[in-house]
């Protein structure tokens, strides 16, 4: 099996013949659990390798999110557990670790992954199967358009890239610059192309690097050398933007919502003040709807929440809804119609029947600025076009 292949979602041929041999999918996902067995949920997050910074602060909303809801009951009386697997941020370690919890633990459900080529692999796998999957990346490819159980919990790469041009247009940048990796960056940078034109906006100098990049002053001299007037930085490390700063480049630095942790901002050491970021949560001033989820982390992890947190408590809350409302014992199927439906999460609202498979609208985001480390949130507010 090849990453390409993978990525796109096309499962192996052995995969294709274990598939259509697995009964269970015929069957009441209850029928898979004995009476006082917990109602399982798989979990495939990138814990090691260059995701890491996604998986591993998801994994900690994902666990507290279990832990309250088993302290409320479970679902239907039934305590739930996570069966959590590292990805090691490849897309076949992907595949290998969905066949084992599929087939092996038999979940009910999927979570994951962190990134989006692993998203899609997964997807390979559980959308033939009409399993739900609740995936923390935001909308891909196009192909995850016809994935109707495959639904996410992160913004769309299009939504992501307006989010970031509506504040560039704020400020009066003309002329961006672009430094991005070679994964969900380069999808995400493909959108800002596409709509830079509608907001005036020229990309005069753009970069790729590698997602396991651990130096990219090179590419960040070329960003010097066409004097942008604002810089955009999509990846999953602080790498980009430590080599910016260390090449005295002042320009404000719009970031993706994919660098929006404390475990990347520290890692960016003093690189990281004034680096904007649209997002949706920032727990040291949190929207009235997220003071409740930002209180109980707290208290559990004895730091603030951010999006990465968020969207993995969110992730289990879906499928908690959905189980509720179609039953333990219900079928595949009749759990994902359950769950193409509104949502009031606690990191924004959703509409899982959107045609971007999430229905997040921009003017749920929030942008806020790093002070001295700290994530403080901006009064400017995208509106709705």
């Amino acid at each position: 099996m090849t990453a390409k292949k993978t990525y796109h979602g096309r499962a192996p041929a052995a995969f294709a013949l274990i598939v259509a041999g697995v009964a269970f999918l015929s069957t009441p996902a209850a029928a898979q659990r004995s009476g006082a067995e917990p109602f399982k949920i798989g979990v495939i997050l990138a814990l090691t390798g260059a995701g890491a910074g996604l998986g591993i602060p998801e994994r900690s909303g994902a666990l507290l999110a279990e832990k309250i809801i088993n302290s409320k009951g479970g679902v239907n009386g039934t305590p739930i557990q996570l069966v959590i697997e590292d990805d090691g941020s490849n897309p076949d370690g992907a595949i290998s670790k969905a066949n084992s919890l599929i087939h092996r633990e038999k979940v009910s459900a999927l979570i994951g992954s962190s990134q989006t080529a692993s998203t899609v692999a997964i997807g390979g796998l559980t959308d033939p199967l009409k399993m739900p999957q609740v995936a923390l990346s935001g909308l891909g490819p196009a192909i995850e358009r016809d994935r109707k159980c495959v639904l996410h919990v992160a913004p769309s790469q299009a939504l992501n890239a307006k989010a970031i041009l509506e504040y560039a247009s704020s400020i009066g940048a003309k002329k961006l610059g672009a430094l991005y990796d070679s994964g969900y960056g380069t999808v995400v940078y493909n959108e800002l192309r596409k709509l830079s034109d509608a907001y005036g906006i020229a990309f005069v100098a753009t970069e790729k690097f590698e997602i396991s990049a651990t130096d990219t002053t090179t590419q960040a001299a070329k960003i010097r050398a066409a004097q942008p007037d604002a810089i955009v930085v999509v990846g999953v490390t602080g790498v980009p933007i430590r080599s910016l700063r260390q090449l005295q480049m002042k320009q404000t630095i719009i970031a993706a919502n994919g660098l929006a942790s404390y475990e990347t901002v520290k890692s960016m050491g003093d690189a990281a003040d004034n680096v904007v970021f649209p997002e949706f949560l920032v727990g040291e001033d949190p929207l009235p709807h997220q003071a409740e989820f930002v209180k109980l982390f707290h208290k559990e992890y004895g730091r603030f929440p951010k999006i990465l947190e968020a969207v993995g408590w969110d992730a289990v809350h879906v499928i908690l809804a959905a189980f509720k409302k179609a039953d333990v014992g219900a079928n595949n199927e009749k759990v994902c119609e359950a769950i193409r439906s509104t949502f009031k999460g606690d990191m924004t609202d959703y509409d899982f029947s959107a045609d971007d498979l999430n229905g997040i609208k921009l003017s749920n985001i929030v942008y806020s600025k790093l002070v001295a480390g700290q994530f403080t949130r901006l009064p400017f507010q995208a509106k709705e076009k």
